[in-house]
């Protein structure tokens, strides 16, 4: 019983967080016209909340290592909640930014803590399927958020849209603290919190964010060459602060095992060239051949509908494959993807297009599924959270890499008369001149996750749930039957 509440509280709040991130796009314009803020202002809602996330999300895993992920799930979908509401009572966009940045600490708090219940609650082979549901209610909070949030923002408001995920919130967060769940016993003392490191990394990792999410507009190079040089600095500092750290923010058992570090690289490169080819498709698809935003979404509907169907497939075939060959064919399946929509023209119809986005949308949802149960599996207990939180820093950093990317490359590829960034300024010939070999460049970012994941280990690891030093090295040989 305990497992599937854990299991429903962890579904239900990462649907909750992507729900919330897909449907604020839909409802910029209405809130910048309520509130008469500027383009710039609007912008950082979503800026300060990705940041924010971004940088704290370790941290907050390390925080349920020790003080139990139940409640900082609780802690986070209570505030997450709070936070949505303030949202919507916003009385200017200043208030709006900065409620913002407050959901982005509680959903790094929740966040992590969704897949560490999860390692706790389930053994390592049988994470699969948890995974595969949990990825499942993303890709749905994906398809449907935008039709929410439309159809709100159109009949009642855009305050509406941040009140959809309140109750939801709140129920599941009053549900996990007053259930009690048994938790695994502790195999040794508490974990260090290592501020210090803490601090490190978070600088580090907002430095990143910022300076990819201000990549397509920087005026010259000289602002995001400052701002990787300020972010490799700061990542020399904790890498050296964690080698003398007694008590380390990200133990070298974890990251230097021989399966979490390329997974945590998969993750990056794929969700880089998923979120960077559905960013350059979706102008494709309203500037080229004229969609207006609901036909747009209907011919992506494929990618979302093959994420929620394929998700727990892939479960399966990790089962029998193992790590290795899944993720191999699943990059190989989104590279394909990424190519075929490469490869569009003026002349596309809806089974080119559906069909370039159905492989893009099978081939990602089994990395997610894939990669992730790979993190978490091969991470101990005592561990859990800082690797939930690692993989959802991939999660982030990867789009922000991908987006980044892809306005930068069109820009460069594409003749410009107008203001940075892609969209109806280009003629179609300048934009498809543009978007091929763009999309080809990201094919080639997933096709490098598909040789990062070839240094997977082809099974799952033995279930040493306790032990911390079981991570330390590679898996102990399994039968096929047994992956």
């Amino acid at each position: 019983m305990h497992r599937r509440l854990t299991l429903a509280c962890s579904v239900v709040g990462a649907m909750v967080v992507a729900l919330d991130g897909t449907v604020l796009t839909v409802v910029q314009p209405a809130l910048q016209r309520d509130l008469d803020a500027s383009f710039t202002a609007v912008q950082w809602t979503s800026t300060g909340y990705l940041i924010a996330v971004a940088s704290l999300l370790v941290f907050a895993g390390r925080l349920g290592d020790r003080y139990g992920h139940r409640r900082l799930f609780a802690v986070g979908t209570l505030g997450f909640a709070a936070a949505s509401a303030g949202v919507g009572c916003a009385p200017g966009v200043g208030w709006v930014i900065a409620l913002r940045v407050a959901q982005g600490i509680f959903g790094a708090l929740l966040q992590p803590a969704t897949l560490g219940m999860l390692r706790a609650a389930f053994p390592p082979d049988r994470l699969g399927m948890p995974i595969a549901l949990r990825t499942s209610a993303i890709g749905l909070a994906a398809a449907a958020g935008p039709v929410l949030g439309g159809a709100l923002a159109t009949h009642l408001g855009w305050r509406f849209v941040f009140f959809l995920s309140v109750v939801p919130a709140l129920a599941i967060g009053l549900l996990a603290l007053l259930v009690r769940v048994p938790e695994p016993p502790r195999p040794g003392p508490a974990p260090g919190l290592d501020l210090p490191g803490a601090g490190l990394l978070a600088v580090a990792l907002a430095c990143l964010v910022h300076t990819l999410v201000g990549l397509p507009e920087a005026g010259g190079p000289a602002a995001p060459v400052a701002g990787f040089l300020a972010t490799a600095v700061v990542c020399g500092a904790f890498v050296l602060r964690e080698r003398r750290a007694a008590s380390p923010l990200v133990p070298p058992r974890l990251v230097g095992s021989a399966a979490v570090g390329p997974a945590l690289a998969v993750l990056v490169a794929a969700s880089a060239a998923m979120f960077g080819a559905l960013f350059v498709a979706t102008y494709f698809l309203q500037d080229v051949l004229e969609l207006d935003p609901l036909g747009s979404a209907l011919r992506a509907l494929p990618l979302a509908v093959a994420m929620v169907a394929g998700a727990p497939l892939g479960a399966v075939v990790l089962r029998r494959w193992g790590a290795r060959r899944t993720v191999t064919s699943a990059t190989a399946l989104l590279t394909a993807g990424v190519l075929a929509l490469s490869r569009l023209g003026p002349d596309a119809g809806p089974l080119a297009t559906g069909g370039a986005f159905l492989l893009v949308g099978a081939g990602f949802g089994t990395v997610m599924v894939a990669a992730t149960a790979v993190v978490v599996r091969h991470a101990p207990v005592a561990d859990a959270g800082v690797a939930g939180g690692l993989q959802q820093t991939a999660m982030n950093v990867g789009p922000a890499l991908g987006i980044a990317a892809a306005t930068t490359l069109m820009s460069a590829l594409a003749s410009t008369t107008g203001p940075q960034g892609p969209g109806p300024r280009w003629s179609d010939g300048e934009f498809l001149s543009a978007m091929g070999p763009t999309l080809t460049a990201l094919a080639a970012l997933a096709a490098l996750g598909t040789a990062v994941a070839a240094r997977l280990p082809r099974g799952t690891p033995p279930r040493r749930d306790a032990d911390p030093a079981a991570v330390s090295g590679p898996p102990a040989p399994r039968p096929p039957s047994a992956a």
